[in-house]
C-alpha cells in the first residue's frame, strides 16, 4: 500500500471522508499537518481514544506531521457528540492535571523531535484564554447559521432527550472545535482533522469557518473520521465490568490490560489487530490464518494482548503481565509487589490477619482455615496430606509447617491455594 487512505481502508478505519475521490492524491502531493483532539475529562486516556492516536501515528509513519490537542479549554465545556447526557464539569485545576498526565501518555505513541514530521502537542487553553467573550461572539459566532448546527446529528439526539436536553454550554462547543481547526490551520498550516464518526459535524463545521472567514490559501481543509470501536456483538470495545480500560498501569494494571485482550471473542481477532497494531497485511493474514486453523490455541488474542501491552506499557509492563498470567495457572510467585498482586488476585477470596501472627509462627493448617478453603484444621491436615496446599504456588506438604514473614508474597501478601484453581489472598497488616 502506498498511500495512507488505502491503509485504513483495509484497516476498516475509515467511515467518513471530505473529498474522497481526491483525498488520496492531495495526501501523496506532500507532507500534510493532520490533527486530533483529547479532552482531558480524565488523568487517563482510554482504549477508545486509541483509534484517533493510532490513526495519528499511522500519519506520522507515512511522511505526515501530526498534532495532538489536549483539550484544556473544551475539556471544561464538554462535548456533546456521542452523549445522552450532559457531562459534569470539572475544575479547571483538575483539567491541568490531567492535561499533564495525558501528555506523558501521548508521548508513547508519537515521535517527537524537530523534523519536519515530528509530533506536537498543543492546548486550546492557551489560545481560548486570550478571548472575551465579546470578542468570541463578534469573532467567531457571527459567522455560524444557528439553523446548520440544529440541524447536525450529535445536536439534533441531544434535543429529541427530553430528560436531559443540550446546555448552552455544550451548544457551544462546536464554535470551539471549529476555531481549534482554524487556529491549527494559521499557525501550524495544519489542513486536516481526524476523530471518531461522532465528530463528523464538529470536522465539517470547522472546514466550512474556514472557508467562511476566508482564511484559506487555496483549497480547503479536510476531514476523517472513524467507525466507534464496538465489538461483533455490537457492545462497546475496551468496556470491562469495572467500566473503561484505561492506559494509565495505576488505573488498569499491566496484567488487567493483557487478559482483557487474551479474553477477544475469536470474531474480533482480525478486527483488533488491524485497527490496534502495527502490523502490516501479511503479518496479520498469517496470524488469522493460524487462529482459525486452531482456535483453541488462541494465537490470535495472544498476538493482540502482546502487541498492544507492549506499545501500551513497554516490555516491562508486558513482561509483567504475562508473568501475572503465568502465576494464575500455577507459575511460581515471585518479584511482585502489593499492587501487582492485589491485581492479579482481585476476584479472589481475601481475610485480613495481625502481622504479628508471622512473627510468633502461623500454622499452615490455621492459615488455610483461615483464608476458608477449608472447613477446619483437620480437613488442613487432610489437604496437606494429599497434596493440596500451596502457598505462593509453592507446595507445601508438610502438615507441621510453620509461616512466617518469609513467606510473604509481597509487603504484606501471600498467595493460599488449594488444589489446581482454588485460590486466596492473606493479607497481614
Amino acid at each position: 500500500m502506498n498511500d495512507i487512505i488505502s491503509e485504513l481502508h483495509w484497516r476498516g478505519l475509515i467511515h467518513q471522508l471530505t473529498n474522497e475521490d481526491t483525498i488520496a492524491d492531495w495526501l501523496s502531493e506532500k507532507s500534510r499537518t493532520v490533527y486530533a483532539g483529547f479532552d482531558p475529562t480524565a488523568d487517563s486516556l482510554h482504549v477508545g481514544h486509541l483509534v484517533a492516536l493510532m490513526n495519528l501515528r499511522r500519519f506520522q509513519q507515512f511522511g505526515h506531521r501530526p498534532i495532538a490537542l489536549a483539550g484544556g479549554a473544551t475539556g471544561t465545556i464538554g462535548d456533546p457528540s456521542g452523549k445522552s447526557d450532559e457531562r459534569k464539569l470539572i475544575t479547571k485545576e483538575q483539567v491541568g492535571y490531567n492535561i499533564k498526565c495525558i501528555e506523558k501518555q501521548l508521548r508513547k505513541f508519537l515521535r517527537f523531535d524537530h523534523s519536519p514530521t515530528g509530533a506536537v502537542i498543543v492546548n486550546n487553553a492557551d489560545w481560548f484564554s486570550q478571548f472575551s467573550y465579546i470578542d468570541f461572539l463578534r469573532d467567531v459566532g457571527k459567522h455560524f447559521s444557528v439553523n446548520v448546527m440544529l440541524a447536525k446529528e450529535s445536536v439534533k439526539l441531544r434535543l429529541e432527550n427530553k430528560d436531559s436536553g443540550l446546555s448552552f454550554t455544550e451548544f457551544s462547543y462546536m464554535l470551539m472545535q471549529s476555531y481549534d481547526f482554524v487556529h491549527l490551520y494559521k499557525t501550524y498550516n495544519c489542513e486536516m482533522q481526524i476523530g471518531g464518526s461522532d465528530q463528523w459535524g464538529n470536522i465539517t463545521m470547522g472546514c466550512d469557518f474556514a472557508r467562511r472567514l476566508g482564511v484559506l490559501q487555496q483549497g480547503q481543509l479536510q476531514g476523517l473520521t472513524s467507525p466507534l470501536l464496538t465489538k461483533n456483538d455490537g457492545t462497546k470495545m475496551g468496556k470491562t465490568e469495572g467500566g473503561a480500560l484505561w492506559l494509565d498501569p495505576n488505573k488498569t494494571p499491566p496484567y488487567l490490560f493483557y487478559q482483557y485482550w487474551i479474553n477477544l471473542d475469536d470474531a474480533d481477532v482480525e478486527k483488533t489487530l488491524k485497527i490496534f497494531t502495527d502490523l502490516p497485511q501479511e503479518a496479520i493474514a498469517e496470524t488469522v490464518s493460524q487462529h482459525q486453523a486452531d482456535p483453541g490455541q488462541r494465537i490470535g488474542q495472544r498476538k493482540v494482548a502482546d502487541e498492544l501491552t507492549q506499545l501500551v506499557h513497554g516490555e516491562s509492563g508486558l513482561s509483567a503481565a504475562k508473568k501475572a498470567t503465568d502465576i494464575l495457572f500455577g507459575g511460581e510467585i515471585s518479584e511482585l509487589d502489593d499492587a501487582a498482586l492485589g491485581a492479579i488476585f482481585a476476584d479472589v477470596p481475601s481475610k485480613e490477619l495481625g502481622r504479628s501472627l508471622l512473627s510468633a509462627g502461623l500454622p499452615l493448617t490455621e492459615a488455610l482455615a483461615a483464608a476458608g478453603l477449608v472447613p477446619s484444621k483437620s480437613e488442613a491436615r487432610r489437604m496437606i496430606q494429599q497434596g493440596g496446599a500451596y502457598i505462593n504456588n509453592r507446595q507445601i506438604a508438610d502438615v507441621n509447617a510453620v509461616l512466617t514473614m518469609e513467606h510473604l508474597a509481597g509487603e504484606s501478601l501471600m498467595v493460599v491455594r488449594s488444589g489446581k484453581k482454588k485460590y486466596a489472598l492473606l493479607r497481614f497488616v
